[in-house]
């Protein structure tokens, strides 16, 4: 028996190990097909974020119950390694221990400690996947759905083989002799289940059981080195580098790939627009084929667990529309990871000599039909952009910048696009906006308040005589009811006694709608017209109504050389109030009383920009009103459905965003549905009279933005 599993282990493992390395090699040569990217700032800070979300598995944990079982998983495969350095001694002598800690009672501790925890949690993982199927009438709804289940399976029961394994061992060590109870806490009693063998049968039986052992994990190396597109299985491994190598490390913008969105990059540089001209005619602008994406995203692709969990969250998928992030990385995964043969090519001849299916893929779109290409062009324009997948994802993939760096492709060079597109960006060349408004209206919102508003140019002549330049962005200078949330600021802030002016028809769109639709040409002439007329005016502190515009001129503008302190006016609203410059009044009419308020959290100004607190503590703080929490909310918030430009394309797959989010607030009871962005207020009003329309929702139920339902508080007091 010993002689046997000798041979047997040992050349396994000699062909696992050699299999596992060529494969490693191959993984490292497509992923180094990518373009530059540079992700090697900040080390320290990069590191630190590593340990925090590895050691403290701060990503999984957002589903606690199963972040904590993956934690005792995980750290088992980590910490019980050297049992697999035991059963190979044991396989020469059955009572074979670690030199000096072999017999250490804390080493056993810990060893039996983490075996019998990462059973219990394997078999919880196990449970709830098994509970969780795509099965049924709506498949969709599982988060594993067009996961591919058998690599799920396959690692999770070996996993469970190998814990199974360990403890079998231990129970033979502690009949052979090896220590007391004190030395077998968790183990001691399964030697009992060998009770009846002789010294000879225990140590045959400790062949076996260790071979078993060293088959079952060199099995599990081959199978995953026959595999690289095997993420389930080598996220272990790749998870590590694509967290050190995040775009954004350490706690700003919560350390994710939100808030900006990256400059198109050629050769690991941004785009000068400017001298546009002396670009290379071939450099791609985006991304029109797989090795246009920069290494990063090619790593990301390779470390995809298909765990689902950015499925899950997506509004487009979760109203039926094809695009799926999960499967947007996969498919892009498994595309590389085909084309990559004739990439790696090392000439014509050589690629000639290809197999069919490689020279296949080689000819495959990467954006197209569904039944023809690798990205079915209706998921990446189904993308609102709100960020849901990266926050949720635990090994820190970057979603959003690959689907945004497809739609740039598609605009800039295919001109492939969704018609409705047409419309915006001609207004946004044309006029400056998105409406195709006529900019000499910019200051109608004003016409109405009882005291002047201060524009530069007319009024002051640089910023520097005011506390604030109020970016009052497009909607709410054209769109009827984002005007009232721009005059309730204008009044809060005179109120208060906060000095501000703005820019009138100065001012222009801030280029989100054009850069998340993927015509970064039009973002970039919004923004440098935008950015010589903050210097021009000297402007430094900004204040904006709108999540978008909020989010692009606090992250984005400072890749036009524009450093801005920017503030959300919920937040600058809830420090008056503390401040007590504004003093929220109770109703007089008792009927008033007990009037009960929902909020939605913009997408861009909670997920992108971790604005959470300020508009909550300015709900809570109305004297006589009642707050309650919708079921998604803060970094689970659903989207209205109106981010990525979606604002200004039609809706033709699946139901509705805002229907969905809609539904969700009027199941509160609420009498206000409270939002801060003017976008998402025009999405929920429309979800709102569709269902006041349908008999669905009271009619008195209403949407307004936290500062108009402030400032009718403020103003009970006059």
């Amino acid at each position: 028996m010993q002689i046997l599993a000798i041979v047997v282990s040992l050349a396994v493992t000699l062909v696992a190990v050699a299999l596992f390395g060529k494969t490693i090699g191959h993984i490292v040569s497509v992923i180094k097909l990518g373009q530059p990217a540079g992700r090697t700032n900040d080390p320290g800070k990069r590191t630190v974020t590593l340990a925090k979300e590895s050691l403290g598995h701060t990503r999984m944990l957002q589903w606690s119950h199963i972040g904590v079982m993956h934690w005792f998983v995980a750290f088992g495969f980590i910490g019980l390694f050297l049992t697999l350095v035991t059963a190979f001694g044991q396989l020469f002598d059955p009572h074979w221990a670690l030199p000096v800690i072999g017999h250490w009672f804390v080493f056993e501790w810990v060893s039996e400690a983490l075996t019998w925890t990462g059973l219990v949690s394997i078999v919880g993982l196990i449970v709830y996947r098994l509970m969780h199927l795509p099965t049924g009438d709506k498949p969709r709804s599982s988060r594993f759905y067009g996961s591919t289940s058998w690599q799920a399976y396959y690692v999770e029961y070996t996993i469970l083989g190998v814990l199974i394994c360990i403890l079998l061992l231990r129970g033979l060590e502690y009949q052979l002799g090896e220590g007391s109870k004190f030395h077998y806490p968790g183990t001691f009693f399964l030697g009992g289940l060998f009770g009846g063998l002789s010294q000879g049968g225990l140590e045959n039986a400790v062949y076996l059981v260790a071979m078993i052992k060293i088959l079952i994990s060199f099995a599990w190396m081959i199978t995953i080195s026959l595999n690289a597109t095997m993420g389930v299985a080598w996220h272990r491994f790749t998870a590590w580098p694509n967290i050190w190598f995040k775009r954004k490390p350490g706690s700003e913008g919560g350390g994710l790939a939100l808030g900006a969105l990256q400059p198109i990059m050629v050769n690991g540089a941004p785009i000068d627009f400017e001298n546009i001209d002396e670009l290379d005619e071939d450099a791609a602008l985006g991304v029109g084929k797989v090795e246009d994406f920069t290494w990063k995203g090619l790593l990301d692709f390779t470390t995809c667990t298909e765990c689902g969990r950015c499925q899950s969250q997506c509004p487009a998928w979760n109203t039926d529309k094809p695009l799926s992030p999960k499967l947007i990385m996969m498919n892009l995964r498994e595309h590389a990871y085909a084309k990559a043969p004739y990439l790696l090519a090392a000439d014509d001849d050589a690629r000639k000599s290809l197999p069919e299916l490689v020279l296949a893929e080689q000819e495959k779109p990467l954006v197209g039909p569904a039944d023809v290409a690798v990205i079915d062009e209706d998921a990446l324009w189904a993308c609102t952009s709100c960020g849901a997948c990266v926050q949720q994802c635990p090994v820190d993939i970057e979603h959003v910048d690959a689907i945004m760096d497809m739609r740039r492709y598609q605009v800039l060079i295919e001109s492939s696009f969704p018609s409705e597109l047409n419309g915006l960006f001609k207004g946004l060349e044309n006029k400056g906006n998105p409406w195709n408004m006529n900019p000499s209206g910019r200051m109608d919102w004003a016409k109405d308040l009882p005291f002047e508003v201060k524009q530069v140019g007319a009024d002051v002549e640089s910023l520097d005589e005011v506390d604030y330049l109020f970016w009052v962005g497009c909607a709410g200078a054209f769109e009827d009811r984002a005007k009232k949330t721009t005059q309730a600021v204008a009044e809060l802030l005179n109120i208060a006694g906060v000095s501000f002016a703005v820019l009138g028809d100065g001012e222009t769109c801030t280029g989100d709608p054009a850069r998340r639709s993927g015509n970064e040409f039009v973002f970039q002439q919004l923004a440098m017209q935008n950015a010589e007329v903050f210097k021009e005016a000297g402007v430094r502190k900004v204040v904006s109504t709108c999540a978008h515009c909020f989010n692009t001129l606090k992250n984005e503008y400072s890749q036009l050389g524009v450093e801005l302190d920017v503030i959300h006016h919920t937040q600058l609203l809830n420090r008056l109030v503390r401040d007590g410059k504004l003093t929220p009044v109770a109703p007089a009419d008792s009927s008033l009383n007990g009037q009960k308020i929902t909020y939605h959290d913009p997408c861009y100004l909670g997920r992108h920009n971790q604005v959470y607190d300020a508009p909550r503590e300015l709900l809570d703080i109305i004297p006589g009103a009642e707050y309650a929490e919708m079921p998604r909310n803060q970094t689970k918030s659903f989207c209205c459905g109106a981010g990525g430009a979606r604002m200004w394309m039609e809706e033709k797959l699946g139901t509705r965003i805002n229907l969905n989010r809609t539904t969700e607030a009027v199941e509160t009871g609420a009498d206000k549905i409270a939002t801060g962005c003017p976008f998402c207020r025009v999405m929920l009003s429309d979800g709102l009279t569709a269902k006041q329309a349908d008999g669905s929702a009271r009619e008195e139920v209403e949407v307004q933005d936290v500062a108009q339902l402030l400032l009718a508080s403020v103003k009970r007091g006059e």
